[in-house]
């Protein structure tokens, strides 16, 4: 074999052969940019446009630039995709397609509630007869964030749909770290004598989680007036009758409602249940109630209760029997007009006379706790209120009525040695106070646990003002006997105010 031929190749052999592949280009970051840009459906861009003004706005009204990094996570999840947030509609698992489906469905909710919840307004159920009758027990009630200005979420890591416990497996239903510092957004106006305010319940810091009501503070009182040395150690080596001692952040408290009766700065004094303010009489709700006792010869019917908006609870099952005089009596919550109308009933054998103080309604130690004033429910102070920036000259008489507001919710820590304050270490006579403070009520006087059981209601607990009653229902009757209170859906919920919106 020639050398020649073995180093020819033939054309047979040379077609067998396949080209070398063709090197692809690689795109550049800003091709692949603009071509995702360029190819997004006009629909997307029209939803990311309407997305990016509602968050700016919100950027805006934060009054934080940095947080408007996060449009350009936005601009990713709308246009770009960079990120495979939507992975799952490609996979060819029908069942990871369809649970996937559910979780993103489920996911995007829960952060719309989060944000509707937090910066604009909330749910609320009346749990207690407190503010009967302007607001009654089974409103469910939308309350107005914006009116004062909603607070940035303190603890932003929370479930939405419930205020510190998840139901069903009874945990807490948010995780404690990270707290922020309190900060409220401007809102519309400031809170008015007279509004009704939703707030976190301002003693609701530590809970002994068996028994909630009456709050852990009380307890401690009522463990104290028995003799029990050290109430804290006794509650907390006692857990299967008060249950774990725990702590909770400002807004994950239980919430309140109540009437804004003292403002900041002003001076307030109550005496035979009439309120003063700055040394004037005010005047009360239209629908304020109070106890009154009632001699009757017999048992009244309930319709009769009922047609004056009277409970069940409240009326019960008949009349009480005084033990030393035989005497039948009943012991209800009356409106003036309601108490008018019963004066005249022919069961009514007698003059209808307030409930004392020290009645069966009574709520336990009115503040503050120690009654060291000799207060009582239905006559109290004089006292100022605090007023954020306001400087009070502080004494040893007049300690017990702040110490909270300075220790508790303004963070200081608080001593008395050789009969002299110290704040922080420093011996001092005065104290500026940091946050506004309210004085809370409800229309049920005697019924109600208040400002005059525990204080003052600091700002940073605030949290809206009920705007109207979603839907009402009536827990003492079925859903065939009158259950869905039709005439109260969409009524105004803060009925003494012009309106709850401005």
């Amino acid at each position: 074999m020639s050398i020649e031929h073995q180093g020819a190749s033939s054309p047979e052999s040379t077609n067998r052969h396949p080209e070398a592949p063709v090197a692809h280009t690689r795109k550049t970051f800003l091709e692949n940019l603009s071509e995702r840009i360029t190819s997004t459906r006009p629909t997307r861009w029209v939803r990311f446009g309407i997305v990016s003004i509602i968050f700016l706005l919100w950027v805006v009204w934060m009054g934080n630039p940095w947080l408007g990094l996060v449009w350009f996570l936005l601009f990713d999840i709308y246009i770009t995709q960079f990120i495979p947030w939507a992975w799952w509609k490609k996979s060819r698992n029908k069942t990871t397609r369809s649970v996937m489906a559910w979780v993103d469905a489920i996911v995007y909710a829960l952060v719309l509630v989060y944000f509707i919840f937090a910066f604009i307004g909330q749910n609320y159920q009346i749990p207690s007869s407190s503010l009967e009758k302007s607001l009654l027990v089974g409103d469910y009630l939308w309350v107005n964030k914006t009116v004062y200005g909603p607070r940035v979420p303190q603890t932003p890591l929370h479930f939405p749909l419930a205020q510190h416990t998840l139901p069903v497996v009874n945990t807490k239903s948010y995780i404690e770290n990270p707290q922020l510092s309190y900060h409220r957004l401007p809102g519309l106006r400031s809170i008015e004598r007279g509004d009704i305010v939703v707030f976190n319940y301002p003693q609701g810091d530590t809970v002994a989680t068996k028994i909630q009501n009456p709050d852990y503070y009380q307890i401690v009182d009522e463990l104290k007036k028995r003799g029990v040395a050290d109430p804290k150690a006794y509650i907390a080596s006692n857990p299967d009758q008060f249950g774990e001692v725990i702590w909770r952040p400002v807004d994950r408290r239980e919430n309140y409602v109540k009437r804004a009766i003292g403002l900041p700065g002003e001076r307030l004094r109550i005496k035979d249940d009439i309120i003063y303010i700055n040394g004037k009489a005010i005047a009360e709700p239209s629908e304020v109630q109070f106890n009154y006792v009632i001699p009757v010869k017999g048992r009244i019917s309930d319709e009769k209760w009922e047609s004056i908006g009277v409970r069940r609870d409240d009326f019960g099952n008949g009349p009480i029997t005084n033990e030393y005089t035989g005497e039948q009596l009943y012991d209800v919550p009356l409106t003036v007009a309601a108490k008018t109308i019963v004066e005249k009933w022919p069961e009514v054998t007698g003059p209808l006379v307030k409930e004392a103080a020290s009645g069966y309604y009574d709520l336990g130690g009115v503040f503050p706790l120690g009654n060291k004033y000799g207060w009582t429910r239905p006559d109290m102070g004089e006292f100022w209120i605090p007023k954020r920036g306001s400087t009070l000259h502080l004494t040893l008489d007049n300690l017990p009525i702040y110490r909270r507001c300075i220790e508790t919710y303004e963070g200081n820590e608080l001593k008395v040695q050789d009969g002299k304050i110290y704040i922080n270490g420093t011996p001092t006579e005065y104290y500026t106070f940091k946050m506004d403070y309210y004085w809370m009520m409800g229309d049920n006087r005697d019924r109600s646990a208040d400002s005059r059981y525990w204080g003052f209601v600091p700002e940073d607990h605030i949290v809206g003002s009920p705007v109207f009653v979603l839907v009402s229902l009536d827990d003492q009757k079925g859903f065939f006997d009158g259950k869905i209170r039709f005439e109260r859906i969409l009524n105004d919920a803060n009925p003494d105010k012009t309106s709850a919106l401005w």
